[in-house]
């Protein structure tokens, strides 16, 4: 018989991958040619009854089977926990895979095996919103400040913010929330969309993009930049044509430049207005980032996505380095990571609008977001949510976006549940599609040299 505590059973992981270099989607200055992957992983529990907790870190190809390895290795932690116990406290979960010394050794706090332990952790989060069941944002937005504070992870970070000021922030943050969830619930949370920019796309696909996002209710859109300075200003000027005024450019260089010429190359094209320049150098240069947003002011500069861990963004903050902070859901090490980084941008009054280039991150940074909005920083007139219109459709409980905005997910969960079709389909390299297509490029089999 069953025992009558549900326990991890099993992690089950998959190497999926999208091939989007075929219409050079999300292909920009530093990456020509992604296929949008994700290193998913599923927590069986051993009761029929009881709910799986879903999770996946984002990559663009080759090396997802590396990050499937890393997340296979975090097996141990997981098999035979007490899966009410798990989703009561994620944090206990979080605490012991940051606390292996062993695979900490591979950081520390940074990497493959970060972005592993942010997959695992983000799936038992999972769990626990289904268990509950309430969509994640809801879970943290009606937990009590106290139990939140319990989750976050303050080493490194008290000289710039302090579990007293946090927890100062989540209960100002509780003030007013129940009307401002039932304005998310009424009118969603502003988006902005990458689709029309990515740097493959041709003139008239960028044009016929940029206008078809204004109809659609969207007053921001970003292009990729970086690769040629003249054919910048040549798709600035044909979005700028495309959308109006009234409508916000941000552009975007994917960490092509040094921190001169970045502020050499976003001067040459202050002409359209940009509205933010986005990693304009390496994310890991603090100081070069603070250069940046001094030489290119009034425009903003903004980075996040790739900050590899709570004490990168730390010091972006502390160093007054950036406008606007660019939360990635499976970069760090999950939900948990992510509430102290949210805690940080509060304390310093810096708007978090989350990066979701990628299969599977607007499904979950909304939640981040929405949170944000409802239960700790409020409404701010920066915010909004990046939107790009790809893959949704794998994915069993996609985004719904409305007139530019991102309505509130109504489904227990963390939205990060993939359909079994496209795990059939994608998963590398036994799935149809990738089976057919190394097939194809392996070629018919050739005679034997004997025959």
């Amino acid at each position: 018989m069953p025992s009558s505590t549900p326990r991890i059973t099993a992690i089950e992981t998959y190497d999926v991958r999208f091939p989007t270099s075929r219409e050079l989607d999300g292909s920009d200055a530093m990456n020509p040619d992604p296929d949008y992957s994700a290193a998913y992983v599923v927590l069986r529990t051993s009761h029929e009854d009881e709910p799986d907790g879903h999770g996946f870190t984002f990559t663009i190809g080759r090396g997802n089977d590396v990050q499937v390895a890393a997340i296979r290795s975090l097996a141990p932690h997981l098999v035979g926990r007490d899966a009410a116990a798990l989703a009561a406290d994620p944090g206990t979960l979080y605490r012991d895979l940051i606390g292996d010394s062993q695979l900490r050794w591979l950081g520390p706090e940074k990497g493959v095996m970060h972005m592993a332990i942010g997959a695992v952790v983000n799936a038992a989060w999972d769990l626990a919103a289904r268990r509950a069941g309430l969509p994640l944002w809801q879970l943290l937005a009606e937990a009590e400040p106290e139990w939140l504070l319990t989750q976050v992870d303050f080493r490194y970070l008290t000289d710039a913010l302090t579990p007293d000021e946090a927890l100062g922030l989540l209960r100002r943050g509780r003030q007013g929330a129940a009307e401002r969830t039932a304005l998310l619930r009424a009118e969603g949370c502003p988006a902005y969309t990458t689709s029309p920019g990515w740097l493959g796309y041709s003139d008239a696909k960028l044009t016929r993009l940029a206008e078809r996002a204004v109809a659609e209710g969207f007053t921001q859109i970003k292009l990729k930049v970086g690769a040629d300075l003249e054919a910048d200003r040549r798709r600035l000027r044909a979005a700028r044509a495309a959308v109006g005024p009234g409508v916000r450019i941000a552009v975007d260089a994917n960490q092509r430049w040094d921190v001169d010429q970045a502020v050499q190359w976003v001067s040459a094209l202050r002409e359209f207005d940009p509205y933010w320049i986005e990693e304009p150098t390496s994310p890991d240069d603090v100081l070069g980032h603070a250069a940046v947003r001094r030489g290119v002011a009034p425009v903003r500069v903004a980075t996040g996505e790739h900050a590899q861990n709570r004490v990168v963004v730390k010091q972006l903050l502390q160093a007054g380095a950036i406008d606007i902070f660019q939360l990635d859901a499976t970069r760090v090490a999950g939900v948990n990571e992510n509430l102290a980084i949210l805690l940080l941008a509060a304390k310093f009054g810096v708007p978090v609008c989350p990066h979701a280039g990628g299969v599977g991150l607007s499904e979950l940074v909304q939640h981040l977001a929405m949170f944000d909005f409802v239960a700790l920083a409020g409404p701010t007139p920066e915010r909004v949510i990046e939107y790009a219109d790809h893959l949704h459709e794998h994915f069993t409980d996609p985004v719904r976006i409305r007139s530019g905005r991102y309505l509130a997910p109504t489904a227990p969960g963390f939205s990060a549940a993939m359909r079994p079709a496209a795990l059939a389909e994608y998963a590398y390299p036994d799935g149809e599609f990738w089976a057919t297509e190394l097939a194809v490029e392996a070629g018919p089999p050739r005679p034997h040299p004997g025959l």
